[in-house]
C-alpha cells in the first residue's frame, strides 16, 4: 500500500467504488474535485492495481481549526488497517492545530476514541438533494 498526501498523478479513473450506501453519491470527477479543494488529504493506493482504495480529507484555516469531513475505505479493503493509517497520517498533518473536529455516527465513536479523540455534541444540516456535489 502506498500512502500519499498529494494528488499528483491521481485521476478520476482511480476513484471508483466510493460512497457506498449514499443516496446520491458524488461521481468520480466530483470526488477528485473535493479532494483537490480540501486543505489536507491523504490517500491510500493499492500498488498492485494503482487504484485509490482509501482517503481522508481535512478542511482547515491553517491556524487554529480543522475539520475532518470524510474518511472512506473501499469495502473490499476494510479491516486491513488502511483507515487507521489514514487517520494517523491526517492527524500528524494537523499536529499544530488547536482544534480538530469531526462528526460521526454513534457506532464509530469507539473507533475515533482510539486516536485520542473525545465524544462531543455537534449540530448538523444535511441537504441530501445536494449530496452528489453536482450543482446546477
Amino acid at each position: 500500500m502506498i500512502y500519499k498526501n498529494s494528488l499528483d498523478e491521481v485521476s478520476s479513473d482511480m476513484l471508483d467504488g466510493f460512497f457506498v450506501d449514499w443516496l446520491n453519491p458524488p461521481n468520480p470527477q466530483t470526488h477528485l474535485k473535493l479532494l483537490k479543494n480540501s486543505s489536507k488529504v491523504v490517500i491510500a493506493i493499492d500498488n498492485n492495481t494503482n487504484q485509490v482504495v482509501g482517503f481522508i480529507t481535512a478542511i482547515s484555516d491553517g491556524v487554529l481549526t480543522a475539520y475532518i469531513p470524510l474518511l472512506e475505505v473501499l469495502p473490499e479493503y476494510k479491516n486491513k488497517g488502511i483507515g487507521k493509517e489514514l487517520v494517523k497520517r491526517i492527524l500528524k498533518e494537523l499536529d499544530g492545530i488547536y482544534m480538530v473536529d469531526l462528526c460521526c455516527d454513534d457506532d464509530l465513536v469507539p473507533y475515533y476514541e482510539k486516536f485520542g479523540m473525545r465524544k462531543s455534541n455537534g449540530m448538523i444540516v444535511r441537504n441530501y438533494e445536494m449530496q452528489s456535489g453536482n450543482f446546477k
